[in-house]
């Protein structure tokens, strides 16, 4: 995952490989509350790890649950039973009927307090679960949460006798919620043209309750019926057997009691199946496809009905009980005119998918957009204005025309994760332009690794991927600067040098000498050298190297490898394949004379040697290690002589490069001044993405 500001995506040129799914985030956090409210335990495979499952989980275990994680599975055991012939609240005043669970909740003491984030499938259902049995809790949540509506379910908690007090504004959580004087002889009305979570909230907390029949009243058009079906599927699968009459009316059985089904298999994310399921529509050519794996057309997920968008706009789709292949078919795309009440989170992608289309595409029936984690009706004419596209927005319909011409754009993502994920497919653009998507940590709500799946998938022209090239002399704190500069960028990383120490250390271990004589023998070695970074972290073939690699000696060494032809050649092609997306900061003593020529920022770094040789006396004092500043200033005068005036590769700035003298320079303002640099020349950098928002 990218904790990082932003992160730019280069032009993408085509993509095609199978792309394995997390769990369905409806379907994880419905069964955790299910299991929950069971009793017994219940083993989950295959459950989302995410923002919204961690904070459902927190919550579960504050109320009493028992949680263990074994292996690749998650047994939750419910709460548990009151004693025989008790009632619901273990015997307190207020109410009724003996029920099989109920989270513990000491008499008289304060609140138990729940943070829920921005998660919609745990405030909505936890606040009815909690309601109907009663104690004294209070539920809040982030601030978007606490602009989300849910006056509508407290509204038909009500109707039941249910305590529940608004702690800030009216009609929005924080909430807190006391005991209740159910009374169920009368239908309960819930609208259903703002949420679907309020009727799901309902079906899941009031078998919790039912002495006798209950029935729920649907006022108004049921909206996001797919997800009402995702709940019945699974209450029928613990034990509920809700009687359905269309879309206006559901009774929930007399007697009704959860029983646990033992093992639940979370299905993957049919939402997050869209973005992929676009990318073979769009990138899929010359015989790729994209297959997603962890979900087929049979789901119980409303959302894989995108697959019938995709068909509508040309794409080629072929499916099985466990997978979706797509491949680019028409193009461009068909342009559309479509009913999304069936699909309403995968429709945002449809509205990427538009950009590429062959004229303006509609998408109806979306009202819902405005109540999510953020007013993505809102959002997605913003945003998608500021690529180029002309884009008309209506109380629950968007219609947008694609771009005469696409432009580079910072997206905005609203902490919202899928305003992050389908705008990362507008870089599959017709003009060669970047995207940046700001905030990209938010889609760990449901898909923490989404860029890494991504960029597993898609493919580059190589002069397309970016590399920031930082050389200089030893000591000069390159590795340092560079390293940190990557990670605020969420590039990948290439120590040079430690390539060098590792061939250096290699051949030492192999019984090789670092001369002339032996130069083939070295180069082959290198050729075959098995290396893989991870953080600050260096392994040859599986074994952790990184404190070998790192002593002086080991330095000594490498500048004396890096010093013979055929070594260096060897290592060529080597460090060239560390550029991979979404891009690459490299540092060493060549990397933007030699193995980088065309990367768009090289950052020549530099100190006195009597600087250098004060930080590496530290370095060394700081690891118990005995040293002197004057030996130490003499070596490193040696080894830039030595580096200099070598044959191959010379340590010397590129042309084109950038001098960074860091002498009196903290760490900090380094990095900050290649960051400026590299911003510069970005098409969205230096408030030029903010221009763009206001066109």
């Amino acid at each position: 995952m990218y904790a990082i500001p932003f992160l730019d995506i280069p032009p993408l040129d085509s993509a095609g490989g199978v792309v394995q799914l997390p769990g369905s985030k409806s379907i994880s956090n419905r069964v955790l509350l299910l299991a929950a409210l069971s009793g017994g335990t219940t083993r989950i495979l295959d459950l989302l790890d995410s923002d919204d499952t961690r904070v459902m989980l927190d919550a579960l275990r504050a109320l009493g649950c028992r949680v263990v994680h074994q292996g690749a599975a998650l047994e939750v055991t419910g709460f548990a039973p009151p004693p025989a012939g008790g009632r619901l609240g273990g015997g307190h005043a207020g109410t009724l009927s003996p029920h099989p669970s109920r989270p513990p909740e000491a008499e008289g003491a304060t609140p138990k307090r729940l943070f829920l984030g921005n998660a919609g499938t745990a405030m909505r259902p936890l606040t009815a679960a909690l309601a109907v049995l009663g104690g004294d809790y209070e539920l809040s949540g982030v601030a978007r949460m606490h602009e989300r509506p849910i006056g509508d379910l407290v509204d038909a908690l009500r109707q039941l006798g249910c305590d529940i007090e608004y702690l800030g504004n009216e009609g929005f959580p924080p909430l807190r919620i006391g005991r209740p004087q159910l009374k169920l002889d009368a239908p309960i009305q819930v609208r259903g043209d703002v949420s679907s979570q309020f009727l799901t909230a309902l079906l899941m907390a009031l078998p919790l309750v039912a002495a006798r029949d209950i029935r729920i009243d649907v006022v108004g058009e049921l909206i996001s019926k797919p997800y009402i079906e995702i709940t019945l599927n699974l209450l029928q699968r613990f034990g509920i057997a809700v009687r359905r009459e269309g879309w206006q009316r559901f009774t929930i059985p007399a007697g009704s009691r959860y029983q646990s089904p033992g093992e639940v298999h979370v299905e993957a994310d049919a939402s997050s199946a869209s973005y992929f399921m676009a990318l073979g529509a769009i990138a899929a050519g010359d015989g790729r496809t994209v297959r997603v794996a962890g979900v087929g057309e049979d789901s119980i997920q409303g959302d894989i009905r995108f697959v019938d968008a995709v068909r509508m706009m040309g794409a080629v789709v072929r499916g099985g009980p466990n997978w979706v292949e797509v491949a680019r078919g028409a193009w461009p795309l068909r342009a559309i005119d479509l009913d999304c009440n069936h699909i309403p989170d995968a429709a945002m992608t449809l509205a990427v998918l538009a950009l590429y289309a062959d004229g303006p595409s509609t998408l109806r029936n979306i009202a819902s957009w405005r109540v999510k984690e953020t007013d993505r009706l809102a959002a997605m004419a913003v945003e998608l204005r500021k690529l180029g596209a002309t884009v008309h927005e209506g109380a629950d319909f968007i219609t947008i025309a694609p771009p005469r011409g696409w432009r580079a754009a910072s997206i905005h993502t609203y902490d919202d994760h899928r305003v992050a994920m389908c705008f990362a497919l507008a870089a599959f653009n017709h003009d060669g332009v970047a995207v940046r998507i700001e905030d990209p940590a938010c889609v760990a709500k449901t898909f923490p690794d989404y860029f890494e799946a991504l960029f597993s998938a898609v493919r580059a022209d190589t002069p397309h991927i970016p590399v920031i090239c930082i050389d200089g002399p030893t000591a000069s704190g390159k590795g340092t600067l560079a390293s940190q500069v990557a990670q605020r960028l969420g590039y990948h990383y290439l120590d040079s040098g430690a390539l060098y120490r590792i061939t250096a250390f290699a051949a030492r271990r192999a019984g090789l000498e670092l001369d002339v004589a032996h130069e083939h023998a070295v180069a082959k070695l290198a050729q075959a050298l098995a290396i893989r970074f991870d953080g600050t972290q260096v392994f040859l073939d599986g074994e952790d190297v990184s404190e070998a690699i790192r002593t002086e000696q080991a330095g000594m060494d490498a500048s004396r490898v890096s010093a013979l032809p055929a070594v260096r050649t060897a290592l060529v092609a080597l460090q060239q394949g560390f550029r991979r997306l979404p891009g690459l900061v490299a540092d060493g003593r060549d990397m933007g004379t030699v193995i980088f020529p065309d990367a768009p920022l090289k950052v020549y770094l530099t100190a006195s040697a009597a600087q250098r040789a004060e930080r590496r006396h530290k370095q060394l004092i700081s690891k118990g290690i005995p040293a002197t500043i004057d030996v130490l200033r003499a070596d490193l005068e040696a080894r830039d002589a030595r580096d200099s005036s070598r044959a191959v590769a010379p340590l010397k700035p590129a042309e084109d490069a950038l001098l960074l003298d860091n002498s009196s320079q903290t760490i900090e303002q380094s990095v900050a001044q290649v960051l400026r640099w590299w911003d510069e020349r970005q098409p969205f950098g230096s408030g030029r993405a903010a221009a763009g928002g206001q066109q």
